[in-house]
């Protein structure tokens, strides 16, 4: 399982986990309890029910780069084109917009 920290204008709104049968988002209840948030796209609007989806979220797919700059992701760090969630926390810590994807160390429990 892998999991990323979601950031809305440098706050953390929530976490992306990828799990054998899918997707999970979910937003933090102290990011839904304060003032001014924004939800991280109009199709993740915000919410305390987790988000689940059997394939990558298409707001986050469409974060990742396409193109000559997928192809230099590919190169420099030999991601597999077709591994969405490892190219994802690769390549949009710094996406353009407000949003950034921060990927956290497993757990080892």
């Amino acid at each position: 399982m892998r999991t990323a920290r979601v950031l809305v204008n440098d706050h953390t709104a929530g976490f992306l986990r990828e799990e054998a049968e899918g997707y999970i988002f979910e937003y933090l209840p102290e990011y839904l309890a304060a003032n001014d948030t924004s939800p991280v796209s109009l199709t993740l609007p915000l919410s305390d029910t987790p988000y689940h989806s059997p394939v990558l979220f298409p707001f986050f797919d469409g974060l990742i780069p396409e193109g000559w700059l997928l192809e230099i992701a590919r190169d420099n760090w030999k991601l597999n084109p077709r591994d969405r969630m490892g190219l994802l926390m690769a390549c949009c810590r710094d996406c353009i917009g407000n949003i950034s994807i921060i990927p956290q160390a497993p757990d080892n429990d």
